[in-house]
C-alpha cells in the first residue's frame, strides 16, 4: 500500500461553520443511520427541509433510518389491506395476454392523478419510518422548555472526522459554549452523544425525544398529527429505560442506557425529556424491531471506540484513488467526490436490502427502493475491492425468489421477473412505469460477477448460482420470437422511462438489448463454474437478439417512432460503458451517439447517475478528456453538495445513485476493464496534467 490513506481521507473531513439546510451530517453503518443538524443532534428539523412532491407536509433530512424500521397502515373494508392481483391490467403481447402492475387512475386539468384506494395503499405500504427525533431544548428558570432556534445557535464549528467516523459539533446556545460528539456503532443500530455544557449542569439544556407515527406521504416517514394511531411505553430495566413502540401492527423498542447524573421524564404521550446534574451528558440510544434484539447497553466511549476501530479498517482495505498529484483544476474536486461518495455508500447503501435513493437519511418514494437503482448503489463495493458490502444485499434476491418466480409465472414466463418498486416484502408497486421496466433484471447477474471477480471461489458460485439460473431463465423466455430473430417487448419502458404514454407499442431499446445478451452469456460463465453444461437456449436467445436501431448514423432509444426523446436518461450511451462490449454494439456507431447526445441533451432533465454513464461510455471508447469532462459537467443534477451528497432537486435533495454510479466511473477510469489499452489509468487523460495513483482496485468487466 503506497498511498497515504490518511492523509487522503483526512484532507476532505467536511468541515460546518454555520447552519446549511441542504448539507447535514450523518453517522451510520449500512443498516442504521443518524442524520444530524449542527447542533450534533436534531434540533431544527424543519430548518432541513425536504420539499413536497406530490402535496404532502415537507419533510426533514434529519432522519432517524433502519434498514427493518417499516410500517403498514390498515387497509380496506377488514384492514388488511388490498392484493395487488385486485387491480392487474391485461396487456396484449406477441406471446399472448400478460398481466401487469398498471395504474388506471385518471388525470385531472391540473395534471394531477386520482388512483384507486386500492393503488394508493399499495405503492404506500410498508413505508419507511423514522424511528425518533432526538435534539435539544432549552429549559428556563420556572423549568418550561423552549425549542431551539438558529439565532440561539452561534459560533459553530461542526468536523465531520471521516477517518474515525465521529462528528464533533462546538457551538454556543444563547451564549453558552456546548460541544456535542455524535457517533454510530458500526455493527449495532446504536447512536452514542457526548454533550459537554455548564448549561447541563444548570438544568438550562436538557434533550428531548419525540417518536412519530409512520406517515404514508411520498416523503415524509414521520406523521405527527396522529398522536391517538400509537403508542409509546416506557419502563426501568436495568439500570437504564426500554421504551416500547407500537404502530397498528407492527412495533420496535428502543432502549436508553442510564449514565451518571441521568433522568428520564416523560413529558408528552409520545416525548421524553433526558436531562443530567453534571456538565457532562452521555446518552447512548439503540433501536431494534423487538425488545429481545435490542443491543446489549454499552457506554459512550465503547461506541466511541469501536467506531475508531471500525473507520481506518475500512479506510485501509479496499482501494482508493489519489489525484493529488494533479495539475489539472478539476482532479481536486473529484477526488472529494470520490472519498465522500466512499463514506455515504458505505453508510447508506451498505445494507442488508437495497437502499432506496435517499439512503437512510430521509424518504423518497415511501422509503420503498428501486430495483433498477441497485446496481447504482452497490456495484462499486467491489470494484473498489470491498465484496463483501454488495454481497449483504445482494443476499436479499433470495427472500425474494420465491415473489419473482410468481411473478414469472403468473404472466406466464420461466424463472425470477425481478420487480422495480418494492419494500422487504419485494412486491411490486403499481405503476404506468415501474412494472414495464426490465433493465432491472440482468442486474443480479451484473452483481453476482462482480462479487465473484473481487473474490473469486466456488463459495460465491454456489451461493449466488441459482439467483444468476433463475434470473436467466426468465431473462431467455421474455423475448418474443419473430421472424428474424427475438425482440423485447411489447409492452416495456426502457431506462429512459420518457416513453411511458407509449409502453403498449415500445420495443428493442438499445441498451436493453445489449445489457439482455450480455447477461444472458455471464450466465453460461456461471454454469460451467457450477459443473453444468450451457444451457444453449440462453445463448440462442442473445444471438438472436434484434440488433439496435440505428438513425442517421446513432443510436436510438427504441425501435419504433419517436426512436428517441432527448429527455431524462441517454440510456442508448449505457449499451457500451455500463454495459461492456457486445456482438450488438459497434464502436464506431456509439462514438457517434456519444457527440450526438452530447450536442444538444436536455440537461435539466437527466439524473446524477447519467454524468458517470457518460465517462463510461467516453473512457471505453478511448475518449478520456470526455470522461473527466463528464464528471465535473456543471449541471443542475451533477452538484455534489459540502456532505459529499449529489443533489438533484427540493424533492430530491439526496440522490445515492449518482454517488454511487460516481465510484463506479472512478473504478473504471482508474483501474481498466476487459480489454482496455495497456498502462495505468487508461480512463484518464494522459496529457501531463494527470497524476492517477490507484490501488486496490478491481478491473471491470
Amino acid at each position: 500500500m503506497s498511498i497515504d490513506r490518511r492523509t487522503l481521507v483526512s484532507r476532505h473531513s467536511v468541515e460546518v461553520t454555520q447552519l446549511d439546510g441542504r448539507s447535514p451530517l450523518s453517522v451510520g453503518n449500512g443498516e442504521f443511520c443518524f442524520t444530524v443538524d449542527v447542533t450534533g443532534l436534531q434540533t431544527l428539523p424543519e430548518h432541513y427541509p425536504v420539499g413536497s412532491r406530490d402535496g404532502s407536509p415537507d419533510a426533514t433530512l434529519l432522519g432517524t433510518q433502519a434498514q427493518w424500521g417499516w410500517h403498514t397502515v390498515p387497509g380496506g373494508a377488514d384492514g388488511a389491506g388490498f392484493r395487488l392481483e385486485d387491480i392487474l391490467v391485461t396487456y396484449d403481447t406477441p406471446s399472448g395476454p400478460v398481466p401487469y402492475a398498471d395504474m388506471t387512475g385518471s388525470i385531472g386539468a391540473g395534471g394531477d392523478r386520482t388512483d384507486s384506494p386500492a393503488e394508493l395503499w399499495l405503492r404506500s405500504n410498508p413505508h419507511r419510518i423514522d424511528l425518533g427525533r432526538i435534539g435539544l431544548e432549552l429549559i428556563d428558570d420556572d423549568g418550561r422548555p423552549h425549542p431551539v432556534t438558529p439565532d440561539d445557535v452561534t459560533g459553530v464549528r461542526q468536523v465531520l472526522d471521516l477517518w474515525h467516523g465521529v462528528i464533533d459539533s462546538s457551538f454556543s446556545l444563547r451564549g453558552e459554549p456546548v460541544r456535542v460528539r455524535t457517533v454510530c456503532h458500526p455493527d449495532s443500530d446504536v447512536v452514542a452523544v457526548r454533550i459537554v455544557s455548564e448549561a447541563v449542569r444548570a438544568g438550562r439544556l436538557a434533550v428531548r425525544v419525540a417518536f412519530p407515527y409512520g406517515s404514508e406521504s411520498w416523503h415524509d416517514a414521520a406523521d405527527w398529527s396522529r398522536p391517538g394511531a400509537h403508542r409509546t411505553t416506557t419502563r426501568r430495566v436495568g439500570g437504564g429505560w426500554h421504551i416500547d413502540r407500537e404502530l397498528d401492527a407492527d412495533g420496535y423498542a428502543v432502549a436508553v442506557a442510564a449514565t451518571a447524573g441521568l433522568t428520564m421524564t416523560q413529558v408528552g404521550e409520545h416525548r421524553l425529556r433526558l436531562s443530567g446534574d453534571t456538565a457532562t451528558l452521555d446518552l447512548v440510544i439503540g433501536f431494534a424491531p423487538s425488545a429481545a434484539a435490542l443491543p446489549p447497553s454499552s457506554a459512550f466511549d465503547e461506541v466511541h471506540d469501536a467506531a475508531a476501530k471500525h473507520w481506518p479498517a475500512f479506510w485501509s482495505g479496499g482501494g482508493a484513488v489519489q489525484l493529488a498529484g494533479s495539475s489539472d483544476e478539476r482532479a481536486v474536486e473529484i477526488e472529494r467526490r470520490t472519498v465522500l461518495s466512499q463514506y455515504l455508500t458505505a453508510v447508506n447503501c451498505a445494507g442488508s436490502l437495497p437502499p432506496q435513493e435517499t439512503g437512510l437519511v430521509c424518504n423518497s418514494w415511501r422509503g420503498r427502493f428501486h430495483l433498477e437503482m441497485h446496481w447504482w448503489h452497490v456495484a462499486h463495493f467491489a470494484l473498489w475491492g470491498r465484496p463483501e458490502l454488495l454481497t449483504r444485499s445482494l443476499r436479499w434476491y433470495h427472500s425474494a425468489l420465491d415473489a419473482a418466480r410468481a411473478t414469472a409465472k403468473l404472466q406466464g414466463y420461466a424463472g425470477a421477473r425481478w420487480p422495480k418498486q418494492v419494500g422487504p416484502d419485494a412486491r411490486e408497486s403499481p405503476s404506468p412505469i415501474g412494472a414495464f421496466l426490465i433493465w432491472q433484471q440482468p442486474h443480479p447477474i451484473y452483481l453476482a460477477e462482480l462479487v465473484y471477480r473481487a473474490a473469486p471461489g466456488p463459495e460465491v458460485v454456489e451461493e449466488f448460482a441459482g439467483i444468476v439460473f433463475e434470473t436467466a431463465e426468465f431473462m431467455a423466455d421474455f423475448p418474443a420470437p419473430t421472424a428474424g430473430g427475438f425482440q423485447l417487448g411489447p409492452p416495456l419502458v426502457p431506462a429512459q422511462e420518457s416513453y411511458g404514454s407509449i409502453r403498449a407499442r415500445a420495443t428493442n431499446p438499445t441498451f436493453e438489448l445489449a445489457y439482455w445478451h450480455w447477461a444472458l452469456e455471464v450466465a453460461q460463465l456461471w454454469r460451467e463454474r457450477a459443473g453444468l453444461p450451457r444451457q444453449e437456449r440462453w445463448s440462442t436467445v442473445a444471438s438472436g437478439l434484434a440488433r439496435p436501431h440505428v438513425r442517421d448514423g446513432v443510436y436510438t432509444a427504441i425501435d419504433v417512432e419517436p426512436y428517441t426523446i432527448r429527455t431524462d436518461h441517454p440510456s442508448m450511451l449505457c449499451g457500451l460503458g455500463f454495459v461492456p462490449q457486445t456482438p450488438l454494439i459497434d464502436p464506431s456507431t456509439m462514438r457517434a451517439t456519444l457527440h450526438d447526445v452530447l450536442a444538444d441533451w436536455k440537461w435539466e432533465s437527466t439524473w446524477g447517475w447519467d454524468y458517470p454513464v457518460i465517462a463510461m461510455t467516453a473512457a471505453r471508447l478511448g475518449e478520456p478528456e470526455q470522461a473527466v469532462t463528464a464528471l465535473t459537467m456543471p449541471m443542475g443534477k451533477n452538484e455534489f453538495l459540502p456532505n459529499g451528497h449529489n443533489r438533484q432537486t427540493a424533492s430530491l435533495p439526496l440522490y445515492l445513485p449518482g454517488n454511487g454510479g460516481l465510484l463506479a466511473a472512478v473504478a473504471l477510469m482508474a483501474a481498466g476493464w476487459d480489454g482496455a489499452p495497456a498502462g495505468a489509468a487508461p480512463g484518464f487523460p494522459d496529457d501531463g496534467r494527470w497524476t492517477v495513483e490507484a490501488e486496490g482496485l478491481v478491473p471491470a468487466p
